[in-house]
């Protein structure tokens, strides 16, 4: 049971049908992620190249990821909704209220289909503990709820919500793509001691959390089981140098469609991961 000054108790085994995602490997969903970034602005929290947004375990153990968005993964794991969500939050980007204690809180990051493309439209409720660890359960104080823009991307300005009994600090979150159905979850800080005790507790829906801008920064991509085609990927014209399967390093250079390109990190090459439509791998030289 989640609410303030009650403690928790038995959800579902948040450990089940884990599977083990490799961090080395560039994934599609970490390449997109990086060119949606390099397209727009973006908070402090999610700048410095194409890292998921995810953390390791307070041990220091990397932790089952939620997941990396290749074709077939399983999409972002439930958790249970609580006692004290509330339907029809306002529509706010911001929690804030003047005069409200806490520490400033900044939540951004994409939310993305089966297939590694990010969905637009898709509509997050948020929800959460004041800084004393209580809801609201008579308004909407640090409810609100938005919709993701046209690169699937969303920023939530809010407070760290407080502990109470029986609870790690945590977020609450329902997502639904248009016409689907509804994924209800929650978010977590890194580094939480009761992250060990909370039985809900789920390190695969970790956040990428930094201090930053007078507050703290934090980051987490969803993925919703939203079918997806991602299409074909060109065929690389005849005299190209650049190949699907092909190991790259950075530095390394390669011709496509009579251009030549630089390397920007490495990777293995995949169909739709050609020089001209991905930035975040390639510069032209």
């Amino acid at each position: 049971m989640d609410g303030a000054g009650r403690h928790g108790a038995g959800p579902d085994d948040p450990g089940a049908d884990r599977e083990a995602k490799s961090p080395r490997f560039v994934r599609r969903k970490t390449v997109l992620r990086a060119a949606l970034a390099a397209t727009a602005a973006i908070p402090v929290a999610l700048a410095g190249g194409p890292a998921l947004a995810r953390t390791a375990a307070a041990s220091g153990t990397a932790p089952d990821l939620t997941p990396s968005c290749d074709d077939g993964d399983h999409p972002t794991p439930e958790q249970t909704e609580g006692p004290y969500f509330k339907p029809n939050s306002p529509r706010r980007t911001s929690l804030l209220e003047p005069g409200m204690p806490g520490t400033p809180l900044t939540v951004s990051g994409y939310v993305f289909g089966r297939a590694c493309l990010p969905l637009a439209g898709v509509l997050l409720d948020f929800w959460q503990a004041d800084a004393n660890g209580a809801y609201d359960n008579t308004g909407f104080r640090l409810r609100g709820h938005q919709f993701t823009d046209s690169r699937g991307s969303f920023t939530l300005t809010t407070i760290v919500p407080g502990l109470y009994p029986g609870r790690t600090r945590h977020l609450h979150v329902k997502l639904q793509a248009p016409g689907r159905s509804v994924l209800t979850t929650q978010l977590y800080f890194p580094n939480e001691p009761r992250n060990n005790t909370d039985t809900i507790f789920d390190p695969r829906l970790l956040m990428t959390v930094r201090d930053g801008g007078g507050g703290r920064e934090a980051a987490f991509d969803f993925v919703l089981d939203v079918a997806q085609d991602p299409g074909p990927g060109p065929t690389p014209p005849p005299g190209g140098t650049w190949a699907v399967g092909a190991a790259y390093r950075a530095g390394d250079r390669v011709t496509y469609a009579g251009r030549a390109y630089v390397c920007l990190q490495p990777h293995t090459a995949q169909p739709g991961w050609e020089p001209p439509a991905v930035p975040a791998l390639w510069r032209a030289a």
